[in-house]
């Protein structure tokens, strides 16, 4: 990767956030898609994206996305609860109890979202 190519995913990234933050979901669904083909193994990108596709109600994107936040940072307590929240709505109900546990356990449930 360029350093022009990380200089773009960043700019895509905090793109992407600040209309995340504006609740216009789906321009930010654009520029973070971008982020994440410019750096796919960033787990800000991916988590941010799997909020971003919450919001959208496009269930089994943000699952995706927060899955990998998830295999990226298995700590991360925000990845497992957004994990979580897109489980629940799929109606995996126990294995979304599971992720709402870790959550807790890694702290940060809840705080963004």
């Amino acid at each position: 990767m360029t350093e022009t190519d990380r200089f773009e995913a960043y700019d895509a990234f905090v793109r992407g956030s600040e209309l995340l933050e504006s609740r216009d979901y789906h321009q930010s669904v654009v520029a973070l898609e971008r982020a994440r083909r410019l750096e796919p193994d960033k787990g800000s990108i991916r988590e941010t994206l799997g909020r971003a596709y919450l919001s959208c109600r496009r269930y089994e994107d943000a699952r995706a996305e927060f899955a990998v936040a998830v295999e990226l940072a298995p700590t991360d307590g925000f990845a497992h609860y957004g994990l979580a929240r897109c489980l629940d709505r799929l109606g995996q109900r126990r294995l979304a109890a599971v992720h709402y546990k870790l959550a807790r356990c890694f702290g940060n449930e809840g705080q963004n979202t």
